[in-house]
């Protein structure tokens, strides 16, 4: 087995692995299940600081961000569509795929977007029913202030939705301070549990807007209202993933005990890029890098999958590449969730540093050493 050191899907610790092998019931019928399922949803919404609902959808994390906006658009709806990365630019797909129109705000890849900036452009551009952006675009690993963003577009009654798969647990997240109407997150990146669940947390501004739809939502499964009544009704609207919840549950109780996970990830992340650049690499961004995933450019000479391959092949670790406009560009590290420990990135950077000099790429200073100095 491979060392998992991506960003996402990340390490899975023992106790989340055996919570997947309890014995199941049947979801749809013990009523134990109910009341477990929605405790699980209201320790997310705890973790997260807020009282609104939470939901968890049977499905990879991509399910959530298309639930949030089938949930919302309805034909001719406009959106404005925060783009500074992959992700956030592929909002829009989902907005067409449900009739709306979708308006790019785009900016500069290489920085987070700034909020002043943007308040600009609302004074002038905010005929818009809601708004989408990412919290952290895991391709170039750019951490966007969604704390200092989303609370402009409720001056102007637009919504908000928020994809924090990538960032949610590895950075601080306050879903009741910043105002966030519909908060996208999944189990696979810091939360460390396998792939295979989304959870949605619902505002009550983003209720009304589904009750007042003119047209039903275009879509079974990725409709947030079919969960309306489940806890009254002790009705799910399709078979619930009960051992994937299970998992889910143990994995959030890891977070829950983890008093020093935050600040954890920002140390290791800033050692981590301080001894990518010290060693002469370059960091992919300019600003606002994300403690979850450090993104570095392939230097010339070399191609991204030759060093992807000797990691797996001779260390036995893996890293990733990325894709749209960055594919074969970049390398990334995973230091998220279970991956964010100093033991396995000590093992990664030697690693790494070993296969870039057997590569031909003379190095500043030794990768590992210099991350334990900057982690003393």
């Amino acid at each position: 087995m491979y060392k998992i050191m991506t960003p996402g899907p990340t390490q899975v610790k023992e106790n989340v692995r055996l919570a997947r092998a309890k014995e199941c019931t049947n979801p749809d019928l013990d009523e134990g299940f109910v009341e477990f399922y929605k405790e699980t949803c209201g320790q997310i919404s705890r973790l997260l600081h807020t009282e609104n609902e939470t939901l968890i959808l049977g499905g990879e994390g991509i399910l959530g961000l298309e639930a949030a906006c089938a949930s919302l658009t309805e034909p001719g709806d406009k959106a404005l569509v925060l783009d500074n990365g992959v992700f956030g630019k592929g909002f829009a797909d989902f907005v067409s795929l449900y009739g709306g129109k979708p308006e790019l705000y785009t900016v500069d890849s290489k920085n987070p977007i700034d909020p002043q900036a943007l308040e600009g452009f609302l004074k002038e551009n905010h005929n818009y029913k809601y708004a989408t952006m990412v919290h952290c675009d895991t391709p170039s690993g750019m951490l966007n202030d969604i704390h200092a963003l989303c609370p402009l577009f409720a001056k102007y009654g637009i919504l908000t939705v928020v994809d924090s798969v990538s960032a949610m647990f590895g950075e601080a997240l306050d879903v009741g301070r910043a105002g966030i109407d519909l908060l996208c997150g999944g189990s696979q990146k810091a939360v460390s549990a396998p792939p295979g669940l989304t959870f949605v947390t619902i505002s009550g501004k983003a209720k009304e807007a589904m009750a007042k739809r003119k047209r039903p939502i275009a879509s079974f499964y990725a409709n947030l209202k079919v969960f309306e009544g489940y806890y009254e009704k002790k009705w799910f609207p399709y078979t619930m993933p009960i051992s994937d919840i299970y998992g889910l549950r143990a994995a959030l109780d890891n977070i829950e005990q983890d008093v020093g996970m935050l600040a954890r990830h920002a140390r290791i992340g800033a050692a981590c890029r301080g001894a990518i650049a010290d060693a002469g690499l370059k960091l992919h961004l300019e600003r606002g890098f994300s403690n979850t995933v450090t993104v570095f450019d392939v230097p010339e000479g070399i191609l991204a999958q030759e060093i992807l391959d000797r990691m797996r092949k001779e260390h036995n670790i893996m890293l990733a590449g990325s894709f749209g406009s960055l594919a074969g560009q970049v390398v990334r590290i995973g230091h998220m969730g279970s991956n964010a420990n100093v033991a396995d990135m000590e093992q990664t950077m030697e690693a790494l540093g070993q296969t870039l000099e057997t590569l031909g790429i003379r190095l500043k200073c030794s990768l590992k050493d210099r991350f334990c100095e900057l982690m003393d």
